[in-house]
């Protein structure tokens, strides 16, 4: 029995009027429509003839060198719990179980890269990513992925929100935003992200059927099939010895180039690929383009050679944090601190901060000359004291070293700043 027969039996409903809702637009789907069966594996059949989900769109290299990207770029840096003072100084609260949470243990079975990327690359292949925030005494102090396919986010008359969560035991928990950290990117309802493996399906869908093409031609091994010409027709015997011949000596990249052996007069045709033959590999090319526009990462990133590693990628790199990922890291943090913390805390300075600053690094010349002229070079004085600079560089601070420097006396030969020496701080003299 067939899936469609098994629902019209269960529905006791003819073929005409089963129906399921698709996601595009709310576009109703017949039972026979072709597309039914692509929307039940949480797909869209695409032009191309692919039918796209998420895990074809893994599929894709350009796509899933952009998920990796992005979801390991959140999973590594550090998300930390923070207060700010009315008169702007910032604390780290690491008393605070929150801070256990985000820094160490999210739950019993991931590391925090674990479990922040795990979350990113569902909100960038699904329209979106939830977890549920489990509370203890007035704090939360787990968060429990959920499967985006078993979460449904309604909205009530009043306009309150609710998420039911279907449990793969049976029954159907339901939770508020409270109990929900849900990360969603752009939205057009408010209450669900746009998915970009449907949005962009057709992209992906294309590049993943020119790979198809390719992987082809060195499967039956030729470039072009070109043409084989006989002066008179082939007997049923001679069209199958030419048949076996073609496939033993032609299929399979290890045979690309040899020799067909013609009898009965035979003749090659046309065998050389025309620049129309090969337009498949620009295809491919800028199907990485597109593939890059729809997760917004730049192109260099995705190990594209034409653009030459030096300056100009170290600025990419920068717009790429700046308007690729800042985004996703202000979904993060409101998102934790709307379900996490208690509005009492939120009213007294308490917010969640990523610390990107490791993404935005220059080189180590370009990190010196900040350093020196935050630490008064040039006679000013500057606005880091050199435990400041110190830590920023990896190193523990110094006593005596918390006060800010001064500006020089008038007429003074203006000195560079240097850190305080320790012998810790020496290489290891051999013996």
């Amino acid at each position: 029995m067939s899936v469609r027969d098994w629902l019209r039996g269960m529905l006791g409903a003819g073929p005409a009027s089963v129906r399921a809702s698709a996601g595009d637009g709310g576009v109703a789907l017949d039972i026979n429509d072709p597309n039914f069966a692509a929307h039940l594996r949480g797909g869209a059949e695409t032009q191309s003839g692919v039918v796209m989900t998420p895990d074809a769109a893994l599929r894709v290299s350009a796509a899933f060198r952009c998920i990796d990207l992005i979801a390991s770029a959140v999973g590594r840096l550090p998300l930390q719990l923070v207060r700010v003072l009315s008169d702007g100084t910032r604390t780290i609260e690491a008393d605070h179980p929150l801070y256990w949470v985000l820094m160490h243990e999210p739950n019993g079975w991931q590391t925090p890269f674990d479990f922040k990327a795990m979350m990113q690359a569902r909100a960038l292949l699904h329209e979106n990513a939830f977890a549920l925030a489990v509370w203890s005494m007035g704090r939360v102090i787990r968060f429990l992925p959920l499967d985006p396919h078993r979460v449904r986010v309604e909205q009530l008359p009043d306009y309150s929100v609710l998420y039911h969560y279907s449990r793969p035991s049976g029954g159907v928990a339901v939770f508020t935003p409270q109990e929900i950290l849900h990360l969603r990117g752009p939205s057009v309802d408010g209450l669900n992200g746009l998915s970009r493996t449907r949005y962009a399906r057709e992209a992906l869908g294309l590049a993943l059927k020119a790979e198809q093409a390719a992987a082809n031609l060195f499967k039956n091994g030729q470039i072009t099939p070109g043409t084989l010409e006989f002066p008179q027709q082939l007997s049923p015997e001679a069209y199958q010895r030419l048949q076996e011949s073609m496939q033993s000596r032609r299929a399979g990249g290890e045979n690309a180039g040899r020799h067909m052996i013609l009898e009965e007069g035979g003749k090659m045709g046309n065998t050389s690929a025309s620049a129309v033959d090969n337009q498949h590999l620009e295809m491919r090319q800028y199907q990485v383009e597109e593939v890059a526009r729809a997760f917004g990462v730049p192109r260099p990133l995705l190990m594209v050679d034409e653009t030459s590693w030096g300056s100009g990628i170290e600025q990419l790199a920068t717009m790429f944090v700046r308007f690729g990922l800042a985004p996703w890291f202000t979904v993060w943090e409101e998102a934790i601190a709307r379900c996490a913390l208690t509005r009492d805390e939120r009213r007294a300075g308490y917010c969640v901060d990523f610390d990107e600053q490791e993404l935005l690094r220059g080189s180590m010349k370009d990190q010196a000359d900040f350093l020196s002229k935050a630490l008064g070079a040039g006679g000013r004085g500057g606005w880091l004291t050199k435990n400041e600079a110190r830590r920023a560089t990896g190193f523990s601070p110094k006593p005596g070293g918390d006060d800010l420097p001064k500006d020089a006396p008038a007429g003074a030969v203006p000195a560079m700043p240097t850190p305080e020496k320790d012998p810790s701080d020496e290489p290891a003299q051999a013996a």
